[in-house]
């Protein structure tokens, strides 16, 4: 791939997360390039295959900069479920998913102080979000090192991101890189998929397609949502796997149906086109709506052009030039469509201008 795709597909996949249990977000690189090099749905008003984006296609000469490692949201509860014949454990983990973070730091930490690795990360889990008690990532720090020394994989990946970050410490890659290796063993697909953006990053180690692609299979085979959308760009243009359109389209649903916004926008694509996948344009279009409305800029483009010219779906020109707007306001202007509005009537473009501020409007 070019060195400015490589960039821009490091930079969007290593945002690294701040929760033990936290879901690394991956933007996809496909979606990303200037608005100009973007292909168009439909160019004519005959019928055609709406056009997908490019996935990485090869390796870059230079290494792409080091990313910035940024906290991510809190996550919502633990990944990890308690043994089932320990009614204490179930009781920390109980409190914790009823949102009583401080009763579940109350129950955890006499059982983190007697060598239970759960209740330490736990009380990791607990100071580093700020749930239940005030956030010390130094404290955070030391209950993940605890119980990762004491085996637990998420413990070693929430300290992982810590290290790769510098929060709790000093910025400490070599550990990190140690952390997720020992995490991904023991089957962690967090710290498969993280170990496998480093090895396409290509500053912590030599950049290796192959390798990164093993990787993001094991956290993908474990249904990992962005690595199944990662691993479909690797398998579309053939970047270190062979090339295999049906199996990046069954990895695009997989992470769909995982809701992974952006496989869903590049699925419906695949269906539209029948690339890897047999050709069902009502139900592409039908997922293009869905993301539309979950504020995709790419979906709503796309849809755009499918509405202007009725394709598999009932033409209406005005709910085109409505979505046309609101991807323009999110930064997906369209010069090609934008001339196809140019003639539009004034009442018609008023009605479409009216719908897209109500929208708009809704969303923020």
């Amino acid at each position: 791939m070019t060195m400015l795709r490589l960039t821009c597909l490091v930079a969007a996949l290593l945002v690294m997360g701040a929760g033990a249990r936290a879901q690394i977000s991956l933007t996809p690189p496909a979606l990303q390039p200037p608005p100009a090099e973007k292909p168009k749905p439909v160019e004519k008003p005959a019928e055609r295959a709406v056009e997908k984006p490019k996935p990485p296609a090869a390796a870059a000469k230079k290494p792409a900069p080091a990313p910035s490692a940024k906290p991510a949201a809190p996550a919502p509860a633990p990944t990890q479920q308690p043994a089932a014949n320990d009614p204490n454990v179930d009781l920390v983990y109980g409190a914790y998913q009823r949102g009583q973070y401080k009763t579940a730091f109350d129950l955890a930490t006499p059982r983190a102080q007697a060598g239970d690795p759960k209740a330490m990360a736990m009380l990791g889990q607990l100071y580093e979000n700020a749930q239940g008690i005030r956030r010390d990532y130094e404290k955070a720090a030391i209950w993940y090192k605890r119980a990762a020394e004491a085996g637990d994989r998420e413990a070693m990946f929430a300290l992982a991101m810590m290290r790769l970050a510098g929060r709790g410490g000093a910025v400490d890659k070599a550990e990190a890189v140690k952390l997720l290796a020992s995490a991904a063993k023991l089957g962690e697909p967090k710290a498969a998929y993280n170990l496998a953006l480093l090895y396409l990053d290509g500053q912590t180690f030599p950049q290796d397609l192959k390798r990164s692609a093993e990787l993001l299979r094991l956290a993908a085979d474990a249904g990992n949502p962005e690595a199944q959308y990662a691993l479909a760009t690797f398998y579309k243009e053939g970047t270190g796997v062979p090339k295999d359109l049906e199996k990046a389209a069954r990895l695009l649903q997989a992470a769909a149906l995982a809701d992974n916004l952006d496989a869903e926008v590049e699925y419906a694509i695949a269906l539209f086109n029948g690339t890897g996948v047999p050709k069902d344009q009502p139900a592409a279009i039908a997922l293009l709506r869905r993301a539309a409305r979950q504020n995709s800029p790419v979906a709503q483009n796309r849809l755009a052009w499918v509405l202007w010219y009725g394709i598999s779906t009932p033409l209406d020109k005005i709910e085109a030039y409505k979505w046309h707007l609101v991807a323009k306001t999110a930064g997906k202007g369209d010069p090609k469509l934008e001339e196809k509005f140019a003639d539009m009537p004034p009442e018609d473009r008023a009605k479409g201008e009216a719908a897209a501020k109500r929208w708009l409007g809704t969303i923020k």
